[in-house]
């Protein structure tokens, strides 16, 4: 079954940054027991410019775990899924 992924982006300005990443570490810790993958990655030349990814098994994982999240996903239902490529 093809997975499925959301993504966010977001810029955070330097002086809060400390609390941008007390807030990454609870919603990664929401998302693992969602079942569920989280990854956020900073641009290497801009730094703040942050992209998060949230990747489940299936829609319905992805779904629920965004309703309950500790803070809230601006697309969530923007869902993408996983492409079978032969």
């Amino acid at each position: 079954m093809p997975r499925r992924l959301t993504i966010q982006r977001t810029t955070v300005p330097n002086a809060e940054r400390e609390e941008y990443f007390e807030r990454l570490r609870a919603t990664k810790a929401h998302y693992r027991g969602a079942n569920c993958r989280f990854w956020v990655f900073e641009e290497s030349a801009l730094r703040g410019a942050f992209v998060e990814f949230t990747e489940a098994d299936d829609e319905e994982s992805l779904v629920n775990a965004h309703a309950t999240a500790p803070n809230r996903i601006l697309d969530a239902a923007r869902i993408y899924h996983e492409l079978e490529i032969g």
